[in-house]
């Protein structure tokens, strides 16, 4: 293969790119605990599976025997690195995704500072993925019944595009400007079962500073996330706006008396939730809104036509499918990171992928 992709960007320009934000994520999140480090720093087996995912290897034999077969490019990627054994590589495998995690944000910001990604407006959404093995109902969990081929870790989850799935999901901030690219900000990868509303939570602190705008669907609506997104913890305004649509409560748009019994407290959350309301009906908000269907919903599903997931995970296990997924994004990351390198932001992803 010679370290280029026939007809394709060089394989050893996306080793190099993706090897600059691993290192980077590293550094920012370096490994803790007791015993000695490991011999073959953690960054290596992130881009290591970030290549078995762009090639599209499913199995973690499949990407340990494509590396197996090239110990050249791993040594002239990877200077003074020793080659993991199988086992190592099975190990590390499971263990990585809060690393890759932190490489996804890495080149996000990056690509904000750079003004590759125009994050004035962003979204953010969670979208599932069926996992493998037979369906575990619900009467064998409580009963602790476990049929034969059965993905232990996986949950049910819902939603109105895709229903019931017994699987996993991943939760995405993405890029919602008007026109351009859309870059993925930062993710994560959950069971399918877990709430949006508490795994949203770290993104939303940290977006990036130019950020006004976060939209999400009304599987976001509570007032902590809108809380979390418009004002700080000290009680400041951020200067950004929570737009989602609201859950039908029984009170909502009714008159409230000055006598009400509620504590200040909750009147004090009610009027912020009203705010939102009004704010989201509103001309600017109804056409900020708008994007979500042509940013964050094409992208999750984008993703998974690009990478296969549109029927199920290529692994069994939280770990090993949080691994792929994050990599998979970060893996889309470099793509668009590449194409702004050359001058060809609007690059097809899909064309680059079927040349590798």
């Amino acid at each position: 293969m010679g370290g280029r992709a026939k007809d394709g960007p060089p394989l050893d320009e996306l080793v190099g790119i993706a090897t600059k934000y691993c290192r980077q994520a590293e550094d920012r999140c370096p490994r803790k605990g007791p015993g000695a480090p490991p011999k073959i720093p953690s960054w290596v087996l992130c881009v290591m599976v970030f290549v078995g995912v762009l090639l599209h290897k499913k199995t973690k034999n499949a990407q340990y025997v494509w590396w197996a077969s090239r110990i050249d490019e791993f040594q002239r990627w990877f200077p003074g690195q020793p080659f993991p054994s199988r086992s190592t590589y099975y190990d590390r495998y499971r263990r990585i995704g809060p690393l890759l995690q932190c490489a996804l944000d890495c080149q996000g910001r990056d690509a904000v500072r750079k003004g590759w990604a125009q994050a004035r407006t962003v979204a953010i959404d969670k979208s599932l993925i069926a996992g493998r093995g037979r369906p575990w109902s619900s009467a064998d969990r409580r009963q602790n019944r476990v049929p034969k081929r059965v993905d232990t870790d996986t949950t049910w989850g819902y939603s109105k595009h895709d229903g019931w799935v017994q699987g996993y999901a991943f939760e995405t901030v993405v890029t919602a400007a008007g026109n351009g690219v859309n870059w993925p900000l930062s993710a994560s990868v959950e069971t399918a079962s877990t709430s949006e509303q508490k795994t949203c939570l770290s993104k939303l602190v940290s977006l990036p500073l130019q950020t006004r705008h976060v939209l999400g669907d009304s599987g976001y609506d509570s007032n902590q996330v809108g809380e979390t997104v418009e004002w700080t913890p000290e009680g400041r305004r951020t200067g950004r706006r929570f737009l989602c649509p609201q859950v039908p409560r029984p009170n909502d748009d009714k008159p409230r008396s000055c006598s009400s019994r509620q504590s200040r407290a909750r009147q004090h959350h009610r009027r912020l939730r009203d705010q939102r309301r009004m704010y989201f009906r509103s001309r600017l908000g109804r056409r900020l809104y708008a994007r979500r269907k042509t940013t964050i919903e094409p992208f999750n599903s984008h993703l998974k036509r690009l990478f296969d997931l549109e029927d199920r995970t290529w692994h069994w296990t939280l770990a090993n499918n949080r691994t792929m997924v994050l990599a998979a994004i970060f893996a889309y990351q470099t793509l668009l990171t590449y194409n702004h390198r050359h001058g060809r932001p609007t690059m097809c992803i899909k064309a680059i992928l079927d040349r590798l």
